[in-house]
Formats: structure tokens, C-alpha cells, sequence
């Protein structure tokens, strides 16, 4: 587990963030959950095999309406206030099999070639290290095991990619989150096989992408 590595500032900030904003979270991602995102990770989540998987960066419990009854799922989050709601939502759910923890995705406690599946939705645009977090999510995943990810980052189109990067460390200060993030070469950096990497917006803001832990 790679301690030394994490930036304690960094962490810290987007835990404090986080917290700040969990009471209306929700309410402010309601337009677009309703109009994209719900689909998708509907679609992302049938996908998923396991029996053991790990979804990094809970949140509020978005996903947690979808997940599979079949697997045995530990799913982790930074900010003790969004896990908060997520345990709250999932004592609406019949989903004894799940297991919620407050983790850094930086440095998990989780041992090596743990899990068959790794899933995050809209993550790794605000873990402060994305390849650290990706690498550790490499670690605790068995080899031949798979990466799913729902990610916003860093447009293909380069005036809009340029506004993105002016607006990147303001945006994040605010926020917790990178709005400029070049997720599909982190996820290689990281070591994981890319498999698929899938359009969902113009532009490539908005990614599906597929990865495996090889051999």
C-alpha cells in the first residue's frame, strides 16, 4: 500500500470538498443523472461479472439501484458525508451482499489479486493522484481481471480542450474536481490493458472505458 506516495494536502482538500457538498449533491447532478447518466450505469453495471468487485468512489450511492444481486461488492469513498447517504440509500435496497467503506482509493486496504472486477463512475476526475489510484486498483485486482469506468475528461477538440485546461485548477479548488484529465493515458500509465474505449458525447468528454489486468 503506497502511503508515501499520497499527497496529504491534496486528499485532504477533496475529502473537505466533498463533505461540504454531500448534502446537495444529489440535487445538483439531478438534470443530467436523469437525462444520461442513469442509463449508463445501468448499461456499465449489467456488464459486470464479478462474483468479487470493488467500486471505487461511492458517493452517494448512485449506483447502488443497479447493482447485480449475484456478486459480492465492497465499494469504498474518500468523504465520510457522501458514504453517509450511500449507507443510508442502501438500507432502502435489498443488498446485504454489499460492503461500505471509508477509503482512500490511493492507498486501500485491500490485499494484492483481491477483486475479478474494479467499477468507478465519474471517479477519477477527483482522486488527486489518478495513477496512483488507478495503479492500486491494478494491485488489488486479480490478473485476467477487468476495469470499468464511466469518466468525464480533457475534450478531443483542441479550442474547447484549451478553456478546459484555463479552467482546470479553479474549477478543482472549488470543487474537488479536474475537469482536464487525460483518463484513457492514465489508465494505460497505470498498467492496466485497454480493451475498449467508448464515445457516450461529442467531443470525448465523456468515455466508456473497458481494461484489463493482464496475464
Amino acid at each position: 500500500m503506497p502511503t508515501e506516495k499520497v499527497s496529504y494536502k491534496e486528499t485532504t482538500h477533496t475529502q473537505h470538498r466533498y463533505d461540504w457538498i454531500a448534502p446537495f449533491y444529489n440535487l445538483m447532478e439531478w438534470p443530467v443523472e436523469k437525462l444520461l447518466f442513469q442509463d449508463w450505469r445501468s448499461d456499465l453495471w449489467q456488464q459486470v461479472e464479478g462474483p468479487k468487485v470493488l467500486e471505487i468512489g461511492v458517493g452517494t450511492g448512485k449506483n447502488i439501484p443497479y447493482y447485480p444481486d449475484d456478486i459480492d461488492l465492497s465499494g469504498i469513498d474518500l468523504s465520510p458525508k457522501m458514504l453517509e447517504r450511500a449507507k443510508s440509500l442502501l438500507e432502502k435496497h435489498d443488498k446485504s451482499q454489499v460492503q461500505l467503506k471509508e477509503m482512500d482509493a490511493q492507498d486501500m486496504d485491500y490485499p494484492d489479486n483481491h477483486f475479478d472486477d474494479v467499477v468507478a463512475t465519474f471517479v477519477f476526475c477527483s482522486v488527486p493522484d489518478p495513477v496512483l489510484g488507478l495503479q492500486e486498483a491494478l494491485r488489488v485486482t486479480r490478473p485476467g481481471g477487468r476495469l470499468r469506468l464511466l469518466e468525464h475528461m480533457r475534450a478531443e477538440w483542441s479550442p474547447l480542450a484549451l478553456v478546459m485546461d484555463r479552467l482546470d485548477a479553479p474549477f478543482h479548488y472549488l470543487s474537488g474536481v479536474h475537469i482536464a484529465r487525460k483518463t484513457v493515458d492514465n489508465v494505460e500509465k497505470a498498467g492496466w490493458q485497454l480493451q475498449k474505449v467508448q464515445d457516450l458525447t461529442n467531443g470525448g468528454i465523456v468515455k466508456k472505458i473497458e481494461a484489463i489486468k493482464p496475464r
